[in-house]
Order: C-alpha cells, then sequence, then structure tokens
C-alpha cells in the first residue's frame, strides 16, 4: 500500500452533522448572518460586523488599509481591551457579581473573582505598575503559573497601553533572561515559587538570576504564593503591598487599535527567540470571533481552559477572549494528573465544567490513565471537548468521543502562535464533525494549499497551507526585527502568508494539517511524512501516545523512529511487532520503523506539545544536549535516555 493510499484511508473517515442533541439555534443563526455579511461585502465587511460588537472610545476611519505583508485595520479608532474584557461587564448587574474566573491550586486551595471583584484588582494592579514607572509602550514580563494574578497582571497592562509578554513558568533562569533581555522589560511580575506535581518551582530564584542578564529591568513584583513571606531584594516589591496601596480609580487608556499590545516568543528552534507582535484591537476582536466560533459560550457554561497561561492558547481563550463574552472560566495551576489519575476529572466536576479547551497529546494521556477512571469520574453536564497545538489523530477523537460522553462532540482546531487565533474548525453546535480534520475556515479567513511550483494542490494532494488574505489577530511583525518577518512568513510564496505547514483537502471539503513541511524526511531519496507514520503507529490497539521523528543513517540518509507509549497491560514486544507490521502494510517497506522504542511517557512542554527534537538528539547521540527549558518533567528526558541505550543495546 503506498503513502497515497494511507492518506486516502485517513481522509476517508465519515462526515458527520452535528449530533442533534447538541445543536445550538442561536449558535446557527448567527454564524448564517455573518457568512451572509462576508458573502456581500467580503471580509472586512465581518470584521467591521465584529467590531461593532464593542465599546469604542473613538470611531475608526477605515477598516482596512493596505495589503500583506503590510496592513492596517480599524486605523484611527480607539479603544481599551480592558475596559470590554472587564469594566463593562463589571458595571452589568447581570454580570458584576458573577464568577468571572474561578482558580484551584495544585495542593487544592481555590478562590474566585467575580467581574467587580476583577475591575478593582486590575485598577489597582495598573495604579501599581504606575507607581514603578510603567506607561504606554513599555514592556511587563509575567512569569506566573496559572493563578488569579495572571489575569489581573495582563488586563492591568491593558487598561494603561503596557505591553505584556507571558513567559512560560517552566524556563528556566537562562531562557527567561533571553525573553527579557530581547523584549526589553521594564517590570517582571513573578511569585516565590508555583507547585508542579507536587514539587515548588523556584520562580523568585530563577527570576533573580535572569535579572542580572537583563539590564533593562527595573523592578520585580513579587507574589507571595506559598505563604513564605520571602525576604525582598533591592528593586523588589511585595505584590500585596503594593496594590494595597493603591486607588481603585484608574481609567482605561484610549489606544489606538493597531497599537502593539501582546508579545509572545515562538518556540522555534532557533537561537535567538521570535517575538511576534499582536494588535491592541486585533487580538481582542480575533480573540472574541474564536471563543464565539469555537467554543459557543452561553451564560451557563463554565468553559476550562487547560493550557498554561504561558502557550498563546490562554490569553485567546481565557484572559482576553473569554473575558471579552462575559464567560465564567476556570484556571487550574498544576498537572493534570496529581497528586491522582482522578485530578482532571476531580476538578471538572468540582467546579462544574461544561466547556473544555484541552490539547491532544494530554487526552492521550488520559487514554493512558485508563478508561477505568474516565467512567468513574464521569463529568456531568460535559458539552464540549475542544483541541487544537498539534494533530489529532482519529483514534483519539473517538475515545474521548466515546469515553468522555455520549457521542461528546470533539473540536479539533488549528492555528498559530502568528494567527493569533485558530481559523479552521467546524462551528461548535452547527457544522459537521470529522475525526482528525480541522473542519473549514471561519468566517474572515481564507487560504490555499500550493504545490512547489506554487499551483493550488488538488483534492487528496499534500501542499504547503497558505493564507490568502489578512485579518485582524495575524501577527504584524517581529519584535525589532521586520525584515525577518517579511522573510520568515512571506519569502516563500509573495503575496500570501506561508505557514510551513503541510495540509491536504479532503473531497468533502474538510482541511487537514499534517504537521510542519520541515517534518518530511528523504528515506533513499523516497519524501516521507513522519506525521503521516505517527498517524499509523498512534491507531494501532494498545497504543496511548507516539511519535515518530527521521534520524540519520549512513546509509539511508535518514530512517523514521517510533517513540511509543502503551496502555495499561498491552504487551510490549507483541506492540512493537504489530506496529512495524502496520507501518509497512499502510505506507510499504520504505517507510520501515527503525526503531519503536516504547518508554513511560514522551518529553512535553507544558502546553502539552511533544518536543521532537529531543527524541531526535537522544537517538542520534545518546544525550539531551539541547535546550530543556521548556520542558514538563525533566525526569522524563533522563528515563528516555536510558530506554533509548537499553533497546539499542545488541
Amino acid at each position: 500500500m503506498s503513502s497515497t493510499d494511507t492518506l486516502s484511508t485517513l481522509l476517508a473517515e465519515p462526515l458527520l452533522p452535528w449530533p442533534e442533541q447538541w445543536r445550538v439555534a442561536e449558535q446557527a443563526a448567527l454564524l448564517a448572518q455573518a457568512r451572509e455579511i462576508e458573502r456581500v461585502g467580503g471580509p472586512d465587511a465581518y470584521w467591521e460586523w465584529v467590531a461593532k460588537k464593542f465599546r469604542w472610545m473613538r470611531p475608526w476611519d477605515s477598516v482596512r488599509d493596505g495589503n500583506f505583508p503590510e496592513f492596517k485595520y480599524f486605523a484611527g479608532g480607539m479603544l481599551n481591551v480592558c475596559d470590554n474584557c472587564v469594566d463593562r461587564y463589571a458595571e452589568d448587574p447581570y454580570y458584576a457579581s458573577r464568577p468571572a474566573i474561578t482558580w484551584e491550586g495544585e495542593p487544592g486551595d481555590c478562590a474566585t473573582l467575580s467581574y467587580a471583584q476583577l475591575r478593582t484588582a486590575t485598577a489597582r494592579f495598573a495604579n501599581g505598575l504606575r507607581s514603578l514607572g510603567v506607561g504606554q509602550g513599555d514592556v511587563v514580563a509575567i512569569y506566573l503559573p496559572n493563578m488569579l494574578e495572571s489575569f489581573v497582571a495582563i488586563q492591568a497592562c491593558n487598561r494603561i497601553g503596557a505591553i505584556y509578554t507571558v513567559l512560560f513558568a517552566g524556563f528556566s533562569a537562562d531562557a527567561a533572561a533571553l525573553r527579557l533581555q530581547t523584549s526589553r522589560a521594564k517590570v517582571l511580575v513573578t511569585a516565590d515559587a508555583s507547585y508542579r506535581r507536587g514539587k515548588q518551582v523556584p520562580l523568585l530564584e530563577n527570576a533573580r538570576k535572569a535579572r542580572r542578564s537583563a539590564p533593562k529591568l527595573e523592578h520585580i513584583v513579587v507574589i507571595d504564593r506559598t505563604g513564605a513571606a520571602p525576604a525582598l531584594h533591592d528593586g523588589e516589591t511585595g505584590y500585596k503591598e503594593l496594590v494595597d496601596a493603591q486607588s481603585d480609580d484608574c481609567p482605561c487608556v484610549p489606544l489606538e487599535a493597531n497599537a502593539p499590545a501582546f508579545l509572545i516568543f515562538t518556540s522555534g528552534t532557533e537561537s535567538k527567540p521570535k517575538g511576534v507582535v499582536h494588535s491592541v484591537v486585533g487580538f481582542l476582536l480575533g480573540t472574541w470571533a474564536n471563543v464565539q466560533w469555537q467554543v459557543g459560550p452561553a451564560k451557563d457554561d463554565v468553559y476550562w481552559c487547560a493550557a498554561d497561561v504561558g502557550w498563546l492558547t490562554f490569553p485567546i481563550q481565557a484572559v482576553i477572549g473569554g473575558l471579552a463574552h462575559g464567560a465564567s472560566l476556570v484556571c487550574y495551576e498544576g498537572a493534570l494528573d496529581t497528586p491522582g489519575k482522578d485530578r482532571f476529572y476531580q476538578i471538572a466536576n468540582r467546579h462544574h465544567v461544561t466547556k473544555i479547551l484541552i490539547a491532544p497529546t494530554a487526552l492521550r494521556m488520559l487514554r493512558a490513565l485508563g478508561d477505568e477512571v474516565a467512567k468513574a469520574n464521569r463529568i456531568d453536564g460535559l458539552r464540549l471537548i475542544t483541541t487544537q497545538g498539534e494533530p489529532l489523530d482519529p483514534e483519539t477523537y473517538h475515545w474521548t468521543s466515546d469515553t468522555l460522553g455520549d457521542q461528546l462532540p470533539i473540536v479539533n482546531a488549528y492555528g498559530q502562535t502568528e494567527t493569533g487565533s485558530t481559523w479552521t474548525y467546524p462551528v461548535y453546535g452547527v457544522e459537521p464533525l470529522k475525526a482528525g480534520s480541522c473542519g473549514t475556515p471561519v468566517p474572515g479567513h481564507a487560504y490555499r494549499v500550493l504545490l512547489e511550483d506554487g499551483s493550488i494542490a488538488p483534492v487528496g494532494t499534500k501542499g504547503a497551507l497558505v493564507l490568502t488574505a489578512p485579518f485582524p489577530t495575524l501577527a504584524r511583525t517581529v519584535w525589532d526585527d521586520h525584515q525577518r518577518y517579511l522573510n520568515t512568513y512571506f519569502g516563500r510564496y509573495p503575496g500570501v502568508y506561508n505557514t510551513s505547514d503541510e495540509a491536504v483537502v479532503d473531497s468533502t471539503g474538510q482541511l487537514w494539517v499534517l504537521g510542519r513541511g520541515d517534518d518530511v524526511i528523504n528515506v533513499a531519496a523516497h519524501r516521507l511524512s513522519t506525521m503521516e507514520i505517527e498517524s499509523v503507529v498512534a491507531s494501532q490497539p494498545g497504543i496511548a501516545d507516539a511519535a515518530v521523528v527521521g534520524v540519520s543513517d549512513a546509509v539511508k540518509g535518514t530512517v523514521p523512529v517510533a517513540f511509543v507509549t502503551l496502555v495499561a497491560g498491552a504487551p510490549v514486544e507483541a506492540t512493537v511487532g504489530q506496529i512495524c507490521a502496520a507501518v509497512s502494510d499502510a505506507i510499504g517497506t520504505i517507510a520501515r520503523l527503525e526503531h519503536v522504542f516504547v518508554c513511560k511517557a514522551l518529553p512535553k512542554t507544558r502546553a502539552g506539545k511533544t518536543v521532537r527534537r529531543l527524541l531526535r538528539e537522544i537517538v542520534e547521540t545518546g544525550e539531551a544536549k539541547s535546550d530543556l527549558t521548556g520542558i514538563e518533567d525533566l525526569e522524563v528526558v533522563g528515563n528516555l535516555i536510558r530506554e533509548v541505550a537499553a533497546r539499542k543495546r545488541p
């Protein structure tokens, strides 16, 4: 069987109408209205329709000026993101006392902020930042785990026009320092420590080390997370003391629509972090639309974005997009399987969660923990699982739908750090579902799949995924390096935005994103997609999680190897044999796996992404020499090195 045959089998998943019991008439009507506006007036008319849902301080002069790669939206218009996410709800009698954020820490402590309380907290902290010399355009770095203060800090920056950048709480001192240097952050907001897998992560200690290499950093604001009351050094201020000394009165600053609001560093392999910049209005409008179509928030929903604040998904779905809808959000600090296998389910049930966003790898982790755990902790009232960040294999889709609910809808969405939102998926409550696919573009977005020569790829044929029209949420530049922005995203295919991902469109018009274009390996002069091989491996019985990478080979140039974790009770040798046979049968002997490494866990970032470069490095060198700062659990790395060495030993 050829590689094309395998892809055809994958694309042949049935297209299913949205389950009748989950259909939402109001969402269908709203989507019909949006699509009709776009049909008649084009994407700009649609984005103007979205813009009119917000409170503006000055109307815009034009909807859009320019085109790729230089464009603006709503030029001349002035508004404030915090005003639209917090104040307008705090002023509404229905929303004022409604929970905005319900927080749970890994040790089990809980707290809640209503919209009125969130408004007071953001105003006080915004005044606190001003007292430290922060003004419009200054950069504030937020080096925090998932905490109530993460929401407060981001919205306080929005309130006064400071540019915020969020650093993973799992970053080492060196990784944090590099981003502080690059962003020229004036203030860093952190905690004395955070809790992760039963341990304390020394955030303040890391921040102090990082500060030595960040000469522009003037102040560190320290939240006492653990109750240890750490002694503060010169240039450090206690969060509680700072906010207690401030007034509740802090008017929202009018900001021009295209002013920079949010700086986020991509997690690529380049030595220098690449900070992409999102605009004030673009990010607000795009994230509102993203949550509307992907999650379909209703007044009785409790929405849990089970991701880390350092992953762009969290600001999109929770801090900006979620609050822009007046949603009631759940925020959890720690690991989803700590201290026990049922923690994920406990959180969802304790806080009456109705909709959850979670990464595909986290779903595979839940599957590996066992069906019996899921069935014993059924989440009452769950209406949706939505996922993004990595390709979702059909096997995980079906397990999630069948095990976590009865035909529970699974919305699989695709986007990038640079796009500032996901832009293709089945609209919640309305559009048909297909296991593993990313649906079709939501209003305001257009794409093509191109062959190497720039022509449009036929149906069923893989190609480069590009976006053919601008939209407000797309990043406008790379921090301090606009030429890098132009070269990276517009150099390969002039006039369109290059995602650098491979994709294919099936006969029903559904888009399948297969992974990075550079995840294609040459085996004896044959081009093979590691994601395609991985899909075959992941679909085999007994596999809980899988990753396939290409490693150097003296004869063939590159060969594929697989890393797998098994469900409880799966026989190791029989499963390995089954995997190898399945890959050869499905794709051909040219794709034969050189090794299958059975391991306890794969190395993940806190965003739930498998770090494939690290797998490749361990196989080729027997060591982990590259950057480990974003790894969720460093013990996994040591275990992998030993497991790979044992498997390769004659």
